[in-house]
């Protein structure tokens, strides 16, 4: 089933989520991305680009160039901002990398992160209650190494509420959907 890959502009495969990562990273093969290009294939305007970058939501780029951490960065940050406002989007994302224009004291990598969200969002519609999302969860870190004791707990926590945060927004357009057919009916 085709879908638009979570906080991007870009169209991939659901049930071949690993394309859609090797995808991902393809586009940085070339050692970066410029701002109209992150731009475009984040959905992201570039003013909004940059005032993140000045308002220290992620590191600046090097010689005009982003990085593919930034790319997920930034598009973690726009899947989440339907759902929560920024400032609940930056401490979530600080429980896990503390400062965010510092990525020295990271937890996990934000493409690491990113790359486990979508793992999980294309498996969403068979995740179903509690113990389903557990041995999901665990299945998606099982090969995450700890830098400190409790990293691995602390990223569970992230990967639950980005997974239900982009589920309530998966619901409600949904919804919204069903409504507007409704009144086409009606």
């Amino acid at each position: 089933m085709e879908w638009t890959i979570p906080g991007t502009a870009l169209v991939g495969q659901r049930e071949d989520v690993e394309a859609s990562i090797r995808r991902i990273e393809g586009m940085f093969l070339g050692g970066g991305m410029i701002r109209s290009q992150l731009a475009a294939a984040s959905g992201v305007e570039a003013h909004d680009i940059q005032n993140w970058v000045k308002r220290g939501f992620l590191p600046s780029p090097v010689k005009k160039r982003y990085s593919m951490e930034q790319f997920c960065r930034i598009v973690t940050i726009n899947m989440l901002r339907t759902a929560m406002p920024m400032d609940k989007i930056c401490s979530l994302l600080a429980y896990v990398n503390g400062r965010l224009d510092d990525e020295s004291d990271d937890l996990i990598d934000d493409t690491v992160l990113y790359f486990m969200f979508l793992r999980l969002a294309a498996r969403a519609r068979h995740i179903g209650g509690r113990d389903s999302w557990d041995v999901a969860i665990a299945d998606i870190l099982s090969d995450y190494d700890e830098p400190i004791p409790g990293a691995k707990e602390r990223i569970d926590k992230v990967l639950r509420i980005m997974l239900t945060a982009w589920i309530g927004v998966q619901t409600i357009r949904r919804a919204e959907h069903m409504l507007s057919e409704l009144k086409e009916e009606g």
